[in-house]
């Protein structure tokens, strides 16, 4: 859900936000910041790091405001359009936490997140500083599970009191909407209050049907609507290397090894089990759509046999030329009849994954020097 949604929903479940509302036009905005005074512009996307891209403004003039919201609303943000402000009070932050909840998949269970380290970056925090507490469905978020994660943390007696009723109110709405996550960060300590400066809600789009009064909200790029009208599981980066492989753990894995060795992915594709021509084809336009500086494709055959993704790579650059270097792994059934297949277009495959990557992003910084 967009951040004003989350928090409608906050306040909706006694979670403690700013003053605001949301502005769909300039004339909105400066009404808006009239009303609160010294007041922060927020674009409404689908993505994080919007403060870093420029999404977000402050101001106390109704005019101004209104020039903020003229130049942001219909403009792109991190390859979104925005249509939409949240328009809410300027908080004095002294302090920010990180605080969520999500699903533990490997133990089955919902995990409470925390930090005393919110705040842009929360990546970047060390593993040390983020507490993880396991949640038991059997017996749900108690009082004593929200005052040990706030003595883990570490706060002070009025800080923590008011954290802990915080929890308790996002578990419930973590249950009660069927939640994927809830994600407050920066939890703000403004004075002496405790604020959801920011929100983050995702529901599992399977329990949907449980709660047909919730706003349902759709948002990709160009690229990943055509993608999702084939069939294919893709997301736009922000990188300059194209990534296809056959599932979403060796994809996940591809783009990992890419970054491990300096590199950074343009996409996540997931061709899945489709070698044909016409899937490959398809596949291939999609990277291309994001100017890559070079392709790596990464695919190890069980059911997927090597011999038609190579003939149909082979077929698709023939047929229609690719204008960037490719780099191949290719291991599996029928390995060594695909790899004869790609060696009459010119292209050796490698054997790991880590060779291909290397190559891939030695390619890819070449091709940018060269520019």
């Amino acid at each position: 859900m967009f951040e004003y949604m989350g928090k409608e929903l906050f306040f909706k479940f006694g979670i403690p936000v700013p003053k605001g509302r949301v502005a769909r036009t300039p004339q909105d905005a400066a009404d808006i910041t009239a009303e609160i005074g010294d007041s922060v512009i927020k674009s409404q996307i689908l993505s994080g790091k919007r403060g870093k891209a420029g999404g977000i403004k402050f101001t106390a003039d109704p005019r101004e405001g209104e020039e903020f919201a003229a130049a942001l609303l219909g403009s792109q943000l991190r390859g979104l359009t925005i249509e939409a402000l949240l328009v809410e009070e300027k908080l004095k932050i002294d302090k920010e936490y990180y605080l969520a909840i999500t699903v533990d998949r490997g133990r089955r269970c919902p995990v409470v997140l925390a930090s005393v380290q919110g705040g842009m970056d929360i990546e970047e925090v060390p593993e040390e500083y983020v507490i993880k507490y396991y949640i038991d469905y059997a017996i749900g978020m108690m009082p004593f599970c929200a005052r040990e994660i706030t003595r883990r943390l570490g706060l002070p007696a009025h800080e923590a009191k008011q954290v802990q009723d915080i929890l308790l109110k996002l578990y419930h709405m973590f249950v009660a909407l069927d939640g994927e996550l809830v994600e407050i960060n920066p939890l703000v300590v403004s004075g002496d209050r405790v604020i959801a400066a920011d929100a983050k809600v995702t529901i599992d789009d399977d329990a949907l049907f449980r709660h047909p009064d919730l706003p349902q909200v759709e948002e990709r790029s160009e690229s990943e609507k055509k993608a999702h009208e084939l069939g294919l599981a893709y997301v736009d980066l922000d990188g300059n290397i194209g990534v296809m492989a056959n599932g979403a753990g060796i994809t996940m894995a591809t783009l990992d090894t890419i970054q491990y060795y300096g590199g950074a992915a343009a996409n996540f594709l997931d061709a899945g089990g489709g070698a044909s021509e016409e899937a490959t084809a398809k596949a291939l336009e999609l990277i291309m759509a994001n100017d890559p500086k070079a392709i790596l494709i990464n695919i190890f055959g069980g059911i997927t046999r090597c011999d038609d993704v190579a003939s149909a790579f082979a077929s698709v650059k023939k047929k229609r030329g690719i204008p960037v270097p490719v780099v191949i792994r290719l291991v599996g059934t029928n390995q060594e009849k695909g790899r004869e297949i790609l060696r009459e277009v010119g292209i050796e495959a490698f054997d790991t994954m880590h060779e291909a990557a290397q190559k891939a992003v030695a390619l890819a910084k070449n091709a940018g020097e060269e520019e």
